[in-house]
């Protein structure tokens, strides 16, 4: 068995797309999933699965979801240990946190080459893109710069819209709970 965490997006957002956690867990057993955690309301899970090609998996969770629920959600899948590593990287160590400051890793469907020059900042600033590695993104959001956010609209831009986004708060929530399990 392998340990994954399966992200989903677009799920319980703005009374948008409901799927009720103890619901998603009975559907991830379907498929042969075992010891299912959900984290928080937005489509975190951790579960261990005897499939081993990830790309396979992210598509036969996202087809049984869809006929589960009726509608699309898309899934991106990394081995526990992947979410360790950049938990335990500390990829934010050197930034200063305030109140308005929110650390985000976006998630990649494949490995990337964009032509940026990093630390890529927004005309205003106020979002930063700071480092690129694997299949994911490093950035930072600076809410004492903006009153209009547009952070996911630029990461589309740049990377395309099967991207998912995650607070490094809720990474650490879920680096935990792999390593209790």
């Amino acid at each position: 068995m392998e340990k994954y965490v399966a992200f989903l997006r677009g799920i319980n957002v703005g009374g948008h797309h409901k799927v009720p956690m103890a619901d998603l867990r009975k559907e991830m057993e379907k498929i042969g999933s075992k010891n299912i955690i959900t984290l928080l309301n937005s489509g975190n899970i951790i579960f261990d699965i005897k499939e081993k090609d990830e790309k396979k998996l992210e598509k036969k969770i996202a087809i049984h979801l869809e006929k589960a629920f009726g509608f699309p959600i898309p899934v991106l899948i990394r081995k526990g240990d992947e979410i360790k590593k950049i938990v335990d990287d500390k990829p934010f160590k050197n930034i200063e946190i305030t109140k308005d400051i929110r650390l985000y890793i976006t998630f990649l469907p494949e490995v990337t080459q964009v032509d940026i020059e990093l630390p890529w900042y927004s005309e205003d600033s106020s979002f930063q893109i700071i480092r690129i590695e694997d299949k994911h993104i490093e950035c930072i959001l600076d809410l004492s710069k903006t009153k209009t956010i547009k952070a996911m609209g630029i990461l589309e831009q740049l990377f395309g819209k099967d991207i998912t986004t995650r607070n490094i708060n809720t990474l650490i929530k879920v680096s935990d709970k792999i390593s209790k399990t």
